[in-house]
């Protein structure tokens, strides 16, 4: 009996020090990630440069560039992407759903909706307004895929949000595209935001949102046990004594907080939320308490890297970040529907 309990706990340090290296790993690649994101571009500039622009400052075009085009570009990115990552592994673990993220369950859409709906409103006005109407956006949008995904016998299963989320997402897209038709002025304004997009932003609009973003992302990190025993079914989470309804109210307001905040300062950008989820989940399992780590340091470096390639790809032009993850995300969404109707 003692070496049997010898070596479950030794596997299970084994396994705790595999995914503590894992994790460092990928920091030491994201940092690499950013790095990159900041050094390379439409512009030629040298690493040299790039190093000098913190340290040694001249007010050079080419320091300018990094330090207010290419920095802010690059956080943004990272943030982005890590909160869109931990939103959609939230999403999946509350419903059991592998197909639920933020942009497949009309969160995004109903956000980029609120934002065209204050544009054309308000005309052009600061990003905190555009994060309120995110927020108003991605919640009412949540609430009504979950009512109507909850009607009929079944429930909110699977299967049913899916079905509600994709509805909701083309009646949305459709009404935000009648709304750009009739409005130039709001086309104009927005078109290139619609895309989903990191660039031209500044410091100040990430500090604008970057509390929302924080607070969503230490929300879902506190949250992570009780979505773990939420995910193996809400009888196993009853059981073990937790209290379902107010972790379900916490963990929406940590999606709306994070999908609101990433619309807001870079617009619809999809996939993210559904597939870094499945590749921290393949990696680490099913405890939630490594796979909001894992899911936020893999979305960061995703979009940094298709950030990146979109600017690489037809330089000096370049492709916003929302145009190059259907690039990636689409054939592992068509492999995850093939695979859950071979269930």
């Amino acid at each position: 009996m003692t070496i049997t309990e010898n070596q479950l706990r030794s596997e299970k340090t084994k396994k705790q020090f595999l995914l503590v290296f894992g994790l460092i790993l990928g920091v030491i690649i994201l940092c690499l990630s950013l790095i990159a994101s900041i050094t390379w571009g439409a512009a030629e500039i040298s690493f040299k440069d790039s190093y000098q622009a913190f340290t040694a400052f001249d007010g050079s075009s080419n320091h300018l560039i990094i330090r207010t085009i290419r920095l802010p570009r690059s956080l943004i990115a990272l943030l982005v992407g890590a909160a869109l990552a931990v939103a959609g592994a939230i999403m999946q673990g509350l419903t059991r759903n592998p197909l639920a993220s933020p942009s497949i369950l009309g969160v995004n859409a109903g956000a980029a909706l609120a934002v065209v709906v204050g544009t054309l409103m308000l005309g052009s006005v600061s990003l905190n307004f555009y994060t309120w109407f995110a927020f108003a956006g991605a919640a009412i949008s949540a609430v009504t895929v979950y009512f109507f995904g909850s009607i009929g016998r079944s429930g909110a299963t699977p299967f049913n949000l899916t079905i509600a989320g994709a509805a909701f997402t083309a009646f949305i897209a459709s009404i935000t595209s009648g709304i750009l038709i009739l409005s130039q002025r709001t086309l104009e304004e927005i078109r290139f935001w619609l895309a989903g997009s990191v660039a031209g932003r500044d410091l100040n609009l990430l500090l604008q949102v970057l509390p929302y973003l924080c607070i969503g992302l230490i929300l879902a990190l506190a949250l992570s046990k009780q979505i773990t025993m939420l995910s193996l079914g809400e009888d196993t989470a009853k059981s073990l004594g937790q209290s379902i309804a107010l972790t379900k109210i916490l963990a929406a307001i940590s999606i709306i907080l994070l999908a609101g905040s990433s619309v807001a300062i870079a617009g619809p950008i999809g996939f993210v939320g559904l597939i870094i989820p499945h590749l921290a989940r393949f990696l680490v399992g099913v405890d939630y308490r490594w796979i909001l780590p894992y899911s936020a340091m893999f979305g960061a470096i995703i979009v940094l890297i298709a950030d990146l390639f979109g600017r690489l790809i037809i330089r000096p032009a370049e492709l916003p970040v929302g145009l190059v993850m259907p690039l990636i995300g689409a054939p592992f969404f068509i492999y995850l529907i093939r695979w859950k109707l071979k269930k």
